[in-house]
């Protein structure tokens, strides 16, 4: 009996019947040129692919229906549809590594505090995120290393610039779509987040659920681990951290406990993702979360971070504190309620950049103001609480500033004051703490002058030796 044995090399994964379609698409007018790969581009795939299939252990091919479709796809000379295949798988496996990694702090990295924010909430709001977008983020957060977020970057360009789904006359060439195919399998899908991410995932879901109160030992455990994450993990976690915050249905103990924690967390971030966070309370305001605005705001308390909201709502904030202070300065007990509007007003304005310049001079008049007093025995006429913060915010005047503070000894409020001669020894003081970081050697000349004269001599401010001394700095009418 004779049996005829067939010998199947690799070149049968080359389809025999595509040139005979091509040939089709020729006779019947349509484009037949440039749709499938030359002959000699399937012969590589056809001695190449097979090898690499089999490498692979069986575990990873049972189930890749994608690796089906990839082959099929390049044994037909179809390599845009072979790397769509293996793309979409990726974009799958990257959505999956999303979703365990939590997709709350996924959204919140991906897009912050923009107002879309509220439509992502489940992972079957993931699909409508760009893959440029959910790349960027899977990177961000560790969830791939940097140099498979580079290669992927780069197939992903080349998909949207020569796949079929932006089709060009640029052909893929064999050995490039061999190359992609490994990279995705090896660099991807069978990549896992780094040790890293894993904790900041972890973390995340430890503290939505720990609801009593964190002992020191494992606070300082916490915030220890802080300083050890990458600053743009720390960034993320922030985002995240503050979401849980301000989330209307947060318990309390963990509300309590995000307190404890969060100024460690804060002061590991770089200022970007503070910035953003103030942006993000600011649009609570906008879009009328009146609950989560309250919480968001408690929250930038606890971090002292005022002076990272945004720049338009603290120029409202401090335009209003300004006033308020002076309100409370004028009113009853002004020693007592000065105090926790000077420390509020201070928050906002920690440093000289931090100061508004349309602002500046009714703010530095105010807290001198403040800073001379009443000219009482009491307490030297200004409030214990509230000196400190005034003398904080002088010292932030500098050679910037510096002109503001002089000019405002000739305001009528301020000059009426100096009548007192206790009001004059505390001006003294105010002006001393103004030249502190004074740098300008004119400037440290005028602000000198006052000092000495200002005991002796209440309107040396307008003397025609200070305004000639101060010319270049200060306006004269």
């Amino acid at each position: 009996m004779n049996s005829n044995i067939t010998t199947i090399t690799s070149n049968s994964l080359v389809d025999p019947q595509a040139q005979r379609l091509v040939d089709f698409l020729r006779d019947v007018g349509l484009p037949h040129e440039n749709i499938m790969a030359d002959p000699s581009e399937r012969s590589i795939i056809a001695s190449n692919l097979p090898g690499y299939l089999q490498s692979l252990p069986a575990e990873v091919k049972r189930d890749a229906r994608y690796l089906s479709k990839f082959v099929i796809g390049a044994g037909s000379g179809l390599f845009d549809y072979a790397l769509n295949a293996i793309w979409n798988e990726v974009v799958i496996d990257l959505r999956k590594k999303a979703s365990l990694y939590g997709v709350d702090i996924f959204f919140d990295a991906a897009v912050g505090g923009n107002k879309t924010r509220e439509f992502y909430k489940t992972e079957n709001d993931l699909p409508a995120l760009k893959d440029a977008v959910l790349l960027d983020t899977c990177r961000k957060l560790e969830l791939i290393s940097d140099t498979t977020y580079k290669k992927l970057k780069h197939i992903l360009d080349m998909r949207n610039d020569i796949g079929i789904s932006h089709p060009t006359n640029y052909n893929i060439n064999a050995f490039e779509l061999l190359g992609w195919l490994q990279t995705c399998v090896q660099d991807v899908l069978h990549d896992r987040p780094t040790e890293a991410a894993l904790q900041v995932q972890a973390f995340i879901a430890n503290l939505k659920s720990h609801t009593a109160p964190l002992d020191p030992a494992t606070k300082q455990t916490i915030e220890r681990r802080f300083t050890e994450l990458p600053s743009h993990l720390c960034g993320s976690l922030l985002r995240t951290v503050f979401g849980i915050y301000v989330a209307p249905d947060t318990d309390q103990g963990v509300r309590k406990n995000i307190a404890v924690l969060a100024p460690a967390l804060w002061n590991t971030c770089a200022d970007e993702p503070r910035y953003r966070l103030g942006i993000v309370l600011e649009g609570y305001n906008t879009n009328l979360y009146k609950d989560k605005y309250a919480l968001g705001e408690q929250f930038f308390a606890l971090v002292s971070g005022n002076a990272y909201r945004s720049p338009s709502e603290r120029l409202v904030i401090v335009d209003t504190l300004i006033t308020e202070l002076l309100d409370k300065h004028n009113g009853w007990d002004n020693f007592h309620h000065e105090a926790p509007v000077a420390a509020n007003l201070w928050s906002y304005v920690p440093d000289q950049n931090s100061i508004f310049d349309n602002l500046a001079e009714r703010l530095f008049k105010t807290v001198l103001l403040c800073r001379i007093g009443r000219g009482v025995s009491y307490n030297n006429g200004v409030s214990p609480g509230g000196k400190r913060y005034y003398d904080a915010i002088l010292n932030l005047g500098g050679d910037k500033f510096a002109p503001h503070i002089m000019a405002a000894f000739t305001h009528y409020e301020i000059s009426g004051q100096l009548g007192r001669s206790i009001c004059r020894t505390q001006a003294k003081q105010a002006l001393e703490a103004a030249r502190t970081n004074v740098i300008n050697q004119r400037l440290i000349e005028c602000m000198t002058y006052l000092i000495d004269h200002i005991e002796t001599n209440p309107g040396c401010a307008t003397s025609t030796d200070f305004k000639r001394l101060s010319a270049d700095y200060i306006r004269w009418n």
